[in-house]
């Protein structure tokens, strides 16, 4: 199977809905969460902020890196290039996953603890970022299985 076979994998329309995805997702996590005027008190909250940070300017980056192989009509083919992208794919996945569960397991114990702790406006902003971020890692894994899955073919 060739590598534009592959719907999702670089170079693809699959490809840049996916980066496009997990980009606006984890956009709309970050403004979630940046909302709270609270969200720096935990660190699980600091923790989703950074990693959406870090997922925003690489995914980005990589849809604008698809849109260009589509227009020219070339797609990644180079062994050394496509392992840096699964691997910076695969790395943000995790941290992704890991800042998303975290994120919704404060929530849930914020939920079930006094107002005090976190006024439900707030709480359920909180919770909307960490159910992004769960969509915004659902493009991110799907595109670096993509990846992942050409890798050999090179």
């Amino acid at each position: 199977m060739a590598i534009q076979d592959v719907p999702g994998s670089m170079g693809t329309s699959a490809s840049i809905i996916l980066r496009l995805g997990q980009a606006i997702f984890s956009v709309a996590s970050l403004l979630f969460m940046s909302l709270g005027v609270d969200f720096y008190n935990y660190t699980a909250f600091c923790f989703l902020v950074i990693v959406m940070g870090l997922v925003i300017p690489w995914s980005f980056t990589l849809a604008l890196l698809d849109g260009y192989s589509i227009l020219v009509q070339c797609p990644v083919r180079q062994l050394g290039i496509l392992l840096v992208i699964v691997i910076g794919d695969w790395v943000l996945s995790i941290l992704t996953l890991a800042a998303a569960s975290s994120t919704a397991a404060i929530v849930n114990l914020l939920f079930q603890a006094d107002d005090s702790f976190c006024p439900p406006k707030y709480c359920s902003r909180y919770l909307i970022s960490a159910m992004l971020a769960f969509l915004s890692w659902f493009f991110s894994v799907a595109s670096s299985l993509f990846n992942l899955w050409v890798l050999p073919s090179l």
